[in-house]
């Protein structure tokens, strides 16, 4: 069953067509306990992970801004913004606080989250500054995964609250498998030249939109 279901996303990623967003942003309107971005890739296995993206947004509450689930967690890789000014970072169902970040409202935020599979450290990059190395859980992710923008999986593709919605807009997100160097991670943030994600490429990205959100100019 499970080979038969892995088959099934690989076959539905085949058809999707990668688009270049270079320029665009998601723009999620509404609070909303369905509205989402759904992610495409045909990895099952990820030794690693660096996440990149930016986003804004005007919101006080906590909210779910990447949502990485499989089988095994529905917290497998997870960025979430907590009420007060942390971000919370997930990886095979356990997790850490990164405390005491800076959230201006309405102004574009770029964050870079790094976690080594080897020795369990997570890292966080917010606005170019980095945080200190906190310990998650060590072992590799692995099975087909469901990934969502704007919500927080509860459960594998679904469980979204409607007050752990994100309101605003992301743009130029990018994922590898991979921790990234400190100096490839100024160069995103700088907007310099880097090497694109090879499991999420804003400039070659494959996803699939449900409700009302929008790819709009930046």
């Amino acid at each position: 069953m499970e080979r038969l279901f892995v088959f099934m996303m690989m076959l539905a990623t085949c058809y999707a067509t990668p688009k270049d967003l270079t320029g665009k942003v998601f723009v999620f309107p509404k609070e909303t306990a369905t509205d989402h971005v759904k992610l495409l890739t045909t990895r099952t296995e990820l030794q690693s992970v660096t996440l990149c993206m930016r986003f804004m947004t005007d919101l006080s509450r906590n909210y779910g801004l990447f949502s990485l689930a499989t089988t095994s967690f529905d917290n497998t890789f997870i960025l979430f913004k907590t009420d007060d000014d942390n971000m919370r970072v997930h990886a095979l169902g356990g997790g850490t606080d990164f405390l005491s970040l800076s959230f201006p409202p309405n102004t574009w935020h770029s964050i870079c989250a790094t976690w080594n599979s080897e020795n369990g450290l997570a890292q966080l990059w917010m606005d170019g500054k980095p945080s200190i190395k906190r310990f998650i859980k060590t072992g590799p992710i692995t099975g087909p995964p469901i990934t969502i923008l704007g919500q927080e999986q509860d459960t594998y593709g679904g469980g979204f609250e409607l007050k752990q919605s994100f309101i605003g807009m992301i743009t130029n997100l990018h994922m590898w498998d991979y921790v990234l160097s400190n100096a490839e991670i100024n160069n995103y943030v700088e907007n310099n030249p880097f090497t694109p994600g090879n499991v999420f490429n804003w400039r070659a990205l494959e996803f699939e939109i449900t409700g009302a959100i929008y790819v709009e100019e930046e």
